[in-house]
């Protein structure tokens, strides 16, 4: 059957993470359009963290499933192509998982699980065939960050009808990632990492203005600032070099930056304590990502 560890390896823990405060981000986006008097749903707030658990850790184990056969001759060290974990096990523990986000997505309401169902879709979308296309393999990876910022978002329906359009900067922000890791094992090409770089900068230029506009004001804007130091420079030295182990540091750095990004989409609502919330999950994800990899 394997080891836990195996199976934990599977799942990306540190990535798991980056999508809790997906998660943060979106209710604390959805909390513009609650009234100021109303106490926060804890136990929504708790399904939908539960629910992006689920839903990520399916969509990454079931990644690895269809990857077996390229894996065993690029990455052997895997779980599956090293025996550490069954194919078998593996496809049991991405269903289960998927059918843990969906349960939770359930129990907030109607539009969170259509959401959900729209997660697992577009993960195995991703999974089975988006992924071995240059152009369908970002967008549909950045689909997958885009429903979840979504499903954040659904714990309020007004938010989803009014502001249902801010999904499009996680995948922007996620395309540019994907691009970048597509040279982790063999090295890249200057274009696409400038794309890439590109595409972070348009995705600065949003969160920036949707805290101008709305509660967060400059203070809101100004929680960027983590984020631009965290992304850019290892980006930067992968240019450089086109080195794939710079490659792979960039696209690490990427994934978890996610959390600093989020952390600004909260801080640009005005939501500052679901703001320092996700910036806690740093530390979590960081650690996580010493143990498990992260790619």
């Amino acid at each position: 059957m394997g080891s836990i560890k195996a199976y934990l390896q599977l799942m990306r823990p540190a990535n798991i993470v980056t999508a809790v405060s997906d998660i943060l981000a979106g209710v604390a986006i959805a909390l513009l359009f609650v009234p100021v008097s109303a106490t926060v749903d804890w136990p929504a707030l708790l399904a939908l963290m539960v629910s992006t658990v689920g839903l990520y850790g399916g969509g990454v184990v079931f990644n690895d499933v269809f990857d077996a056969d390229l894996d065993a001759s690029e990455r052997p060290e895997r779980p599956l192509p090293s025996g550490r974990a069954s194919m078998r096990g593996a496809v049991g523990l991405g269903a289960a998982l998927f059918l843990v986000g969906m349960v939770a997505a359930w129990c907030v309401g109607l539009s969170a699980v259509l959401i959900a169902m729209a997660i697992v879709l577009m993960c195995l979308i991703y999974d089975r065939w988006a992924k071995h296309h240059s152009l369908t393999g970002p967008l549909a990876m950045g689909l997958c960050r885009g429903l979840n910022l979504l499903l954040g978002m659904s714990y309020s329906l007004m938010a989803l009808d009014q502001v249902w359009f801010l999904a499009g900067v996680p995948v922007i922000y996620i395309a540019a990632v994907t691009t970048i890791s597509r040279g982790e094992v063999h090295g890249g090409q200057r274009m696409p990492l400038l794309f890439s770089a590109t595409l972070y900068a348009i995705v600065v230029g949003c969160v920036a203005a949707f805290g101008l506009y709305y509660h967060g004001g400059v203070w809101g804007a100004g929680m960027l600032l983590p984020f631009v130091c965290f992304v850019f420079p290892p980006l930067v030295k992968a240019m450089q070099t086109l080195k794939s182990g710079d490659i792979r540091k960039s696209v690490k750095h990427g994934v978890i930056g996610l959390i600093f990004l989020n952390a600004a989409w909260a801080a640009a609502a005005g939501m500052w304590p679901l703001a320092f919330a996700t910036l806690l999950l740093f530390p979590l994800s960081s650690w996580m990502a010493k143990l498990f990899a992260v790619t």
